[in-house]
């Protein structure tokens, strides 16, 4: 124990060390960067959608709306709750009974340790300047952030706190990480899933979130020159347009990947492919997907920082696109197995959620019914039949739903954003208009956000599992995998009968 939490405190030395030293240059950060999307390459432009068309005028003084931050408190508490108990119980419910309490526990403690990692150095690296891959310790600590700070939105003069941002930036942390152990559920040491984390997160989930999210806000940009001074300091993937609303590529792509490194570097299952592993209790999985799908009005409609017009849409973008991806996946299992199931259903419901976050505030209602029902026969294709074939043991389909619906999702993105298809175009700041469309332009941005976070998330977590496994090992012994490790690994069952 002692030896792994040495490792624990040297991983997190080791982090704030390397990121710190960007950190020299930039005491003196500007507001902090609302998460907003970045515009086409072809016309540069700091963006918002198009229904913020009437966001204050650059002159307008900063204020704090109460309504706004009574919402983005609230969807705080929703992202919150998608996680723990949503994300919990839903994948609790997919393993085998002596796994369930295990499954539960690393959800909980992986939430619960990066929100403090968060507030000691995860903002301050991925939401301050520093370079376009990763920022500097200026609010290490949370250093200089008062109830009296203010962060910016996607409307020029328009704040709000900055507690406000950390704390909801902090749960899209969280639960990032913990999407990824169910990839290799039932196998891995506690111990080692913990060191994993941290240092996954320090090095592909802050750089990754900085990369894509990070500017200076939208009343930096008064003019073209003002605007090629934001492109500058801002991070590598909004400086070439890329647009993720709401976590496609920094949260699903990211932790699928990850996943999927994991799963190849532990192995498959004692028994995988000989014995029969089915869900232990579908009931949980179905509280856990409805509880998933409720958080994430909190993770798509909050991450427009507003409670407007724009929010409304959002929202209703995430409901409608998430019912269409859940019947077209029970249609697909249907032909496919001959029954449409409640995993299927569960899981088609995921899928639509992983698809249309990234497209969520920059897609119509049409064009959010068309990605649920396109995604669910790729991402059913994954998992019933690719992972067979090439025989890795994804336990709970992260890489198939999470990876392969979140790269549909952000190519889609880049294609349904057209208003001519009923998109919301993106905002120029400086025309205070719609800019003009590309298709090429914003589909080449798009597979830069994609290709950024599979070869950034493959090649940290890969470094990352090898560390591990030299440090206190990855797997836990034969005899513990078969007891299981709920008994095993914490003393514990999550049911006596």
């Amino acid at each position: 124990m002692k030896k792994f939490l040495s490792t624990i405190t040297l991983a997190c030395a080791l982090g704030l060390g390397i990121f710190g030293a960007s950190s020299l240059s930039f005491a003196d950060d500007a507001t902090p960067a609302a998460e907003a999307p970045a515009s086409t390459e072809a016309a540069p432009a700091a963006v918002a959608p198009a229904a913020d068309a009437a966001a204050p005028a650059a002159t307008a003084a900063p204020t704090v709306n109460k309504g706004d931050t009574a919402w983005m408190l609230v969807a705080t508490a929703l992202v919150t709750l998608m996680t723990i108990p949503g994300l919990a119980l839903f994948y609790g419910g997919m393993v085998r009974t002596k796994n369930m309490l295990s499954v539960l526990m690393q959800v909980f403690v992986i939430f619960s340790m990066l929100g403090v990692l968060w507030a000691l150095y995860g903002y301050s690296v991925a939401f301050t300047g520093g370079s376009p891959y990763f920022g500097g310790l200026a609010k290490a600590f949370l250093a200089g952030i008062t109830t009296d700070s203010m962060g910016a939105t996607f409307s020029k003069g328009v704040y709000i706190p900055e507690y406000v941002f950390v704390v909801f930036q902090l749960t899209f942390a969280a639960i990032t990480p913990a999407l990824i152990i169910g990839a290799f559920a039932e196998r891995m040491k506690f111990s080692a899933v913990l060191l994993f984390m941290v240092l996954w997160f320090t090095f592909a989930y802050l750089p990754m979130a900085h990369m894509v999210w990070y500017w200076d806000g939208p009343d930096a940009i008064t003019d073209a020159k003002s605007l090629e001074t934001v492109v500058a300091n801002a991070g590598f993937l909004w400086a070439k347009g890329a647009l993720d609303f709401a976590g496609g590529t920094v949260v699903h792509i990211n932790a699928g990947i990850a996943g999927l490194v994991g799963a190849l570097m532990l192995g498959k299952r004692i028994g995988y492919g000989k014995e029969s592993m089915p869900p232990h209790s579908l009931t949980m999985t179905m509280i856990g997907a409805s509880m998933l799908w409720v958080g994430w009005f909190g993770f798509n409609a909050g991450s427009n920082l507003e409670a407007n017009g724009l929010t409304a849409l959002v929202f209703l973008n995430t409901m409608i696109a998430t019912g269409a991806a859940t019947m077209s996946w029970i249609f697909a299992e249907w032909l496919g197995k001959g029954k449409p199931s409640m995993l299927g259903a569960a899981s088609g419901a995921v899928a639509g959620l992983v698809a249309i976050t990234p497209a969520c505030g920059f897609v119509g209602p049409m064009g959010a019914i068309a990605i649920g029902v396109l995604v669910s026969p790729i991402c059913y294709f994954f998992v019933a039949k690719v992972k067979y074939w090439l025989g890795y043991d994804d336990a709970l389909d992260v890489f198939g739903v999470h990876a392969v619906g979140g790269i549909f999702g952000a190519i889609a993105t880049g294609i349904f954003v057209n208003p001519a298809l009923g998109g919301t175009g993106v905002w120029d700041y400086v025309a205070n208009a719609v800019g003009t469309y590309d298709m090429v332009a914003q589909l080449t941005a798009q597979v830069w956000a994609v290709g950024t976070a599979v070869v950034l998330s493959g090649v940290v977590a890969f470094i990352a599992f090898k560390i591990v496994d030299v440090l206190i090992g990855l797997r836990v012994s034969e005899e513990t995998e078969r007891e299981g490790l709920d008994t095993t690994e914490h003393g514990e069952r999550a049911y006596h009968f």
